[in-house]
């Protein structure tokens, strides 16, 4: 069991939170909740060892071993896939080697009664019951497993990990932690880099093969399928909740209705109390009482009503003119990269109004379309946009392409026009950026409030062909829902690139997969796609 014992944590004068205290058993699958800024990260980090806490102490067993995802990760390139992932028995090959070493200095040591020996006969025994303790393990099965679950291919081994990007490298860190069987395993935003199948098979992983796991997550079908228990963190302390998120999201309503009514009965009192004691104070008569009073009123505990989102926010993109019939038209599109074909000969028609999903493992072709579609590649074959077409488009690069110069307010001041003008503080603060935030300058704003600018400035520009490419990424679940409504009542065109099926599901009625260098068209909606998946996956097994 490991026990975070009455934490607290400071930055310059402000408490972030304290009196922290609960235990992690295991089997415990935590989900941490709270709003961006509550301090979830930096309590996982706590946990993890990274950082400390400005008050109180991690408990936990002598030989636990506890792995850490962070949300962003500085990885070394000086190895193979297959190397860096190897690292995760580093700790047992080390082991064996110790073992080696001692016996080869005890076959040539004679002083059998020497202190030395003796604590080299101590040592030897216990490294080797360590040792021989761990179940015998083909580890390159192990490793192989484990990559191949989180989309690598057998080419992809022998490959340096300086050939992948940041999400790909993110993945061999998992897969790291995920061989070393971890006692606690802490995860940080883990689906913001891997595709819907890899997703499913993290799930089945941390459900059935891992010990005890706290995650922090946005994606609510993750966080609801893994999870037994939640922990949210508001001003400054924790809820502690035996249910997943949904039932969570229950049991919180209720305990706010519950505060709500004790603060009401509270304020009633004191602005009672305080009545009697301006009317009584210059009365002789009534001193004693006066005084009572005035000690109750000091003593009182006050009642708190935890923080609601009041960001209910109905966000309605700005009109635009009507497209034609076929805004996007793609026919026989092959593309590929020296040797590398990505999709060859590919078709898809999108009508006025569709709402599609792209779905398909990392490196299929996703990205590459809408690059085609936007003009920012060649290719072979025939792609046209058809009349009257405005497209708008969030790439996961987004963020990067805003102006540094400008202040938050500044970035969407300059395209807001009409009614929408006079919501532009209630957007912001729907999206995180209240009071004094709106006067940063973008280029002091974090990797995720950047994401959630660009999407900010994107929901104001008047568009009737919307393209969105992992939009979901750093937002939390609350913003995520709004965006989610804001789509649904787009009377546009959309094209969706996502591994959240929580958002896609309701909003896609049509998905376009991209695999095997083709792309192919399922006239359903997200969820409709995933059980036909399953049924293909058994017949291929079966076969």
């Amino acid at each position: 069991m490991i026990t975070v014992n009455d934490i607290a944590v400071q930055f310059g004068g402000t408490t972030l939170f304290s009196n922290i205290t609960f235990s992690i058993n295991e089997n415990d699958k935590i989900a941490l909740m709270g709003k961006n800024g509550a301090g979830k990260s930096t309590l996982l980090k706590i946990i993890a060892g990274v950082n400390k806490p400005s008050i109180g102490s991690i408990s936990a067993p002598k030989d636990a071993v506890i792995a850490y995802l962070p949300q962003h990760l500085l990885a070394k390139d000086d190895s193979t896939v297959f190397e860096e992932t190897s690292k995760a028995f580093a700790e047992i090959s080390k082991i064996k080697i110790e073992i080696d070493q001692i016996n080869e200095e005890l076959t040539v040591r004679t002083d059998y009664e020497s202190d030395g020996y003796m604590k080299l006969i101590e040592r030897v025994s216990e490294l080797s019951e360590k040792y021989y303790s761990i179940e015998e393990i083909n580890y390159d099965s192990e490793v192989e497993k484990v990559l191949k679950g989180l989309g690598f291919v057998r080419e992809d081994f022998n490959r340096p990990t300086s050939e992948f990007s940041g999400g790909w490298r993110m993945r061999i860190e998992l897969a790291k932690i995920l061989l070393q069987k971890p006692d606690l395993i802490l995860l940080d935003e883990p689906t913001n880099h891997i595709d819907i199948e890899s997703v499913q098979w993290l799930e089945d992983f941390l459900i059935n093969s891992a010990k005890a796991v706290i995650v922090i997550s946005h994606d609510r079908a993750f966080v609801d399928n893994i999870t037994n228990r939640t922990i949210e963190v508001t001003m400054g302390r924790i809820y502690d909740y035996k249910a997943n998120y949904s039932h969570y999201l229950e049991l919180r309503k209720d305990r706010r209705v519950h505060q709500q009514k004790a603060y009401d009965e509270q304020q009633k009192l004191i602005n009672e109390t305080t009545e009697f004691i301006d009317r009584f104070k210059g009365t002789y008569s009534k001193t004693n009482q006066v005084q009572s009073r005035v000690k109750m009123l000091e003593k009182l505990q006050m009642v708190e009503v935890d923080e609601l989102d009041t960001s209910a926010l109905r966000l309605k993109f700005p009109a635009s003119q009507r497209s034609g019939q076929y805004p996007i038209v793609v026919n026989e599109l092959s593309k590929k990269y020296g040797d590398h074909v990505v999709f060859e000969k590919a078709n898809l028609v999108i009508e006025r109004g569709e709402k599609v999903a792209f779905v398909g493992k990392n490196g299929e072709g996703k990205s590459t379309m809408i690059k085609a579609i936007m003009n920012e590649i060649d290719f072979q074959g025939k792609l046209d946009i058809g009349h009257n077409v405005q497209i708008g488009y969030f790439a996961q690069n987004q963020a990067s392409l805003l102006d540094e110069n400008l202040t938050v307010f500044e970035t969407i001041d300059y395209i807001a026009v009409g009614d929408i003008r006079t919501k532009m503080k209630d957007i912001l603060g729907a999206f995180m950026f209240r009071g004094d935030e709106t006067t940063k300058k973008v280029k002091v704003l974090s990797g995720g409030e950047k994401t959630r600018l660009a999407m900010v400035k994107l929901l104001l520009e008047p568009v009737n062909v919307l393209i969105l490419d992992e939009p979901t990424n750093h937002l939390d679940m609350k913003t995520k829902d709004i965006i989610k409504d804001a789509l649904k009542d787009f009377d546009g065109t959309l094209i969706l690139v996502s591994h959240d099926r929580d958002f896609l599901d309701g909003l896609a009625e049509k998905v376009f997969e991209f695999g095997n260098k083709r792309v192919k068209e399922h006239f359903e909606t997200v969820s409709g796609f995933l059980e036909l998946k399953k049924m293909e996956n058994l017949r291929e097994i079966e076969r």
